[in-house]
């Protein structure tokens, strides 16, 4: 066994141990508890978040760095895109259809836990070494509990350098375009394919360097145009798909809902497999407990914690419930998901869109993925930059900066295994701090919905 052997095994081990019964029972317990706390409070007013999305109740002198949309723009830009075209792939090819149930009752519980951990992302924003004003489960931690449960703001932001790396993005951007572009054309071989890939890693750095520079403020400006415009690209494209197989559709529904008790399409037919699977894929879609999107919805504009909070509920509603599941029924109802072995991400989901639209079908997802792929790398870019500043001050930015380029590159021709379990086992990881965090000062968040409600009128 080589050294790459080695890693990938030992990583997945933590990964297989990181998920396992006490996470999902913080992730989805703790959901389900903030849930009945608040008295389904966020559920009652989702069409509130409309009116502040629709920019209704912004005020250009309130503190913070860009507008709510811009804010939530930047978040799902964390989780739409790769998050939940590869990521539903992976979660079906390795958990089976049933891991897409367990999804759903992520985002559905998710709803909550984003209400509380973007309403704490606001109302206990700290200051970092230069001085600005900084949102994140850090923050959250040393500003609303106190320094005794500073280890944990440390655990967060060094599991953040960690699970907040480009590569997965990168990996997975280089392989559709390979995939469905390059090597139809003749452009690649086997002979020459990591050049292929390192060339295209190298491209994606430039771009990412010429957004970056600009932070969070041009981040949000180039989220905003994008996410809503391919949002709406890849449902029709999806509903294409869904629409041509209509009659197919409860069946798929049903075979969803019956594996997700019986794990009957995974190997050896173990339930717990897909349960993992299906809470660990959904909380890498939709990030709810992760504490990741709190770090975009600390920089909102806002002097009200809660309208933040509202704003936040909508990402698992968009992410998971509607574009997961698209994305899902466009792998069963294709037929493809009983093709793929093991993890094949991106290029799965590619071999669905091509049953239907011919050689048409992966062009017509790269030009949704790409660009979302590609907000999503400069978003994390902005999550790891705030966990690098957290641990060492402001003044090494460059150095996280040029390591992140770096990562881009070399992401673009790494193992997708490496990759992809590095990630999710840095996910759990983060979800310990957000969630005891959360948990710990929900009563908080209680009070300070209580009061927003009573003095907002017609809400």
């Amino acid at each position: 066994m080589n050294f790459l052997e080695s890693l990938e095994s030992a990583l997945n081990t933590f990964v297989a141990y990181a998920w396992g019964t006490p996470l999902l029972v913080l992730l989805v317990g703790g959901g389900l508890f903030l849930l009945v706390s608040s008295r389904a409070r966020p559920y009652r007013h989702l069409g509130h978040s409309i009116d502040l999305l629709r920019g209704k109740y912004d005020n250009p002198d309130d503190p913070g760095q860009v507008p709510h949309r811009q804010a939530l723009s930047t978040a799902l830009s964390g989780t739409l895109g790769l998050g939940n075209i590869a990521g539903v792939a992976i979660a079906i090819s390795t958990g089976g259809p049933g891991a897409i149930f367990w999804m759903w009752v992520t985002a559905l519980v998710g709803v909550a836990t984003k209400f509380y951990t973007a309403t704490l992302s606001v109302m206990y924003r700290g200051r970092d070494s230069n001085g600005e004003i900084q949102g994140g489960p850090m923050y959250v931690i040393r500003e609303g509990l106190g320094k005794r449960w500073q280890p944990l703001a440390y655990l967060f932001a060094i599991a953040g350098l960690g699970g907040l790396l480009p590569s997965f993005q990168s990996n997975q951007t280089v392989q559709l375009l390979r995939v469905s572009f390059a090597e139809p054309l003749g452009w690649v071989s086997a002979d020459n394919a990591f050049l292929f890939d390192l060339g295209l890693g190298v491209l994606l750095a430039v771009a990412a360097l010429v957004v970056i520079v600009g932070r969070i403020q041009r981040i949000g400006r180039f989220a905003v145009r994008i996410v809503p415009a391919m949002v709406i690209f890849y449902l029709l494209l999806t509903l294409g798909v869904i629409g041509y197989f209509w009659q197919e559709v409860p069946a798929a529904f049903a075979l969803i809902l019956t594996d997700a008790f019986s794990g009957e399409a995974v190997a050896g037919g173990v339930l717990g497999t897909v349960i993992a699977t299906g809470i660990s894929r959904g909380a890498f879609s939709n990030e709810a407990g992760i504490g990741t999107e709190s770090l975009a919805h600390g920089a909102a504009k806002t002097t009200e914690p809660v309208r933040e909070g509202v704003v936040a509920m909508v990402g698992p509603i968009v992410d998971t419930l509607i574009i997961c599941t698209c994305t899902a029924l466009v792998i069963m109802l294709t037929g493809v998901w009983q093709q793929g072995e093991g993890i094949e991400g991106v290029s799965l989901t590619a071999n669905a869109f091509s049953s239907v639209f011919g050689g048409w079908g992966p062009l017509l997802l790269l030009i949704m993925v790409v660009p979302l792929a590609f907000s999503t790398i400069v978003t994390f870019w902005y999550y790891g930059m705030k966990c690098f500043v957290f641990l060492f001050g402001a003044r090494f930015q460059v150095l996280y900066t040029a390591l992140y380029l770096l990562l881009i590159v070399l992401g673009a021709v790494l193992s997708l295994n490496i990759v992809n379990s590095l990630i999710i086992g840095m996910y759990a990881v983060m979800a310990i701090p957000t969630m005891v965090s959360t948990l710990l000062l929900s009563g908080r968040v209680n009070r300070a919905a209580h009061d927003y409600f009573v003095k907002t009128p017609g809400v």
